[in-house]
């Protein structure tokens, strides 16, 4: 059995008396350098540093033999080795014993409902993905550089007057808050900023939206409009965590807004034009999307990660094109193509005649004044293919 013991900074004096029994009858302790210096003499097992990289040597653990303990930051199962020793080696043979989390802390401090506030993890992230539109979040720094480069990021995307607090060594002898705005510490940030650091940001102006207009996106008019990109995500049906591969992304307007639709939902854009994967990326640093923009498609499909969902936006015309992206989707897989042209159209009558799927036509109108007097415009029609891989 592996048992995992979470400490907070107040060391041994905070630990239930559970946890202090675990440590002092352990053979073993495994953690990082910082955990272990938190251990009192009554813990007398020999204790051991990990490596890095970690994981070869959690992969080398032996959950059948003697008890190993390991102690960890807080709750483990929060972005925590509790959840990478559960995913290895299953439940039933790992036992946490989590103390209280550097989030509920947090919270506690901000005075925020834990359950109201995002909790962002920049251990292995970039600062990109801690940015957004609106709501509230605890980030978990990487180390004392995360505020910064945090709260610059928030500065140039124009969310400068985001509320921004950096909570240090919470619970500990030496807990420390200093409050600001994110344009304050983009500017002037205190140099004394301590490793251990969480980040409470209230996000401002808060303008988070379910769609986004068309001009809340870089682009240069190769963008799917508002409207049918509601459509569009309808048909995607994205799930936490999936991967979409975004097939002539444009300004990446779909790969944002499903990178946004659920958590963990990451995407992969493909663009060969160099000006519009320029765009991609500041509409994903803009709205914290995950977004990994490559070139021509089907050329840079080669290691890019493995698609649950692909949308053809463009180059349905484009020989072999089509039948590269079936061949990369797996089993249950789903893809989802628009067509705004005849020859394009007619591509997927000839794809919808051989796969199956569903075939549908929008047709979408805006008002238009003529004198004084109001009038429909139409847009171009678009026509969608929608097919589950057998």
């Amino acid at each position: 059995m592996i048992i995992v013991v979470g400490i907070g900074a107040d060391g041994m004096a905070g630990l239930a008396p559970k946890s202090k029994a675990e440590l002092r009858r352990a053979t073993v302790v495994y953690g990082a350098e910082r955990q272990l210096d938190l251990l009192d003499d009554s813990v007398t097992a020999p204790r051991r540093k990990w490596p890095s990289p970690m994981m070869p040597a959690l992969q080398q653990l032996d959950p059948d033999g003697d008890d190993i303990h390991v102690v960890a930051s807080g709750d483990p199962l929060l972005h925590g080795i509790g959840s990478t020793l559960i995913r290895l080696f299953g439940s039933e043979k790992v036992r946490v014993l989590p103390h209280v989390s550097s989030v509920t802390l947090a919270c506690a401090r901000m005075g925020w409902s834990v359950q109201d506030t995002e909790v962002i993890s920049l251990v292995t992230a970039p600062p990109r993905a801690a940015v957004r539109r609106g709501g509230q979040a605890i980030v978990l720094s990487a180390d004392r550089t995360s505020p910064k480069a945090l709260a610059v990021l928030l500065n140039s995307y124009g969310r400068g007057d985001s509320e921004f607090s950096v909570l240090e060594h919470l619970g500990g002898p030496n807990e420390r808050r200093r409050d600001g705005t994110a344009r304050e510490w983009a500017d002037n940030a205190p140099t004394d900023i301590q490793d251990l650091n969480v980040i409470a940001v209230r996000y401002l102006p808060d303008e988070r939206l379910s769609s986004l207009p068309d001009d809340a996106l870089v682009h240069d008019g190769q963008i799917t409009k508002q409207g049918i990109r509601a459509l569009t995500l309808a048909a995607l049906a994205p799930r936490p965590g999936q991967v979409l591969w975004d097939v002539g992304a444009g300004s990446g307007s779909i790969s944002v807004e499903w990178c946004r639709s659920a958590r963990g939902c990451t995407a992969v854009a493909f663009e060969r034009n160099e000006r519009r994967r320029h765009n991609i990326g500041l509409n994903a640093g803009a709205f914290g999307a995950d977004i990994d923009v490559r070139a021509d498609a089907p050329q840079e499909f080669d290691g890019a990660a493995t698609p649950d969902v692909i949308f053809i936006g463009g180059g349905l015309t484009q020989p072999g094109l089509l039948d590269a992206c079936l061949h990369s989707l797996p089993a249950d897989g789903r893809l989802v193509a628009n067509a705004v042209t005849v020859e394009s159209e007619a591509a997927l009558a000839l794809a919808h005649s051989r796969l199956g799927g569903e075939l549908r036509r929008f047709q979408h109108y805006r008002d238009e004044p003529i004198g004084g007097f109001t009038a429909w415009r139409p847009q171009l029609p678009v026509t969608q293919w929608t097919m589950v891989k057998p």
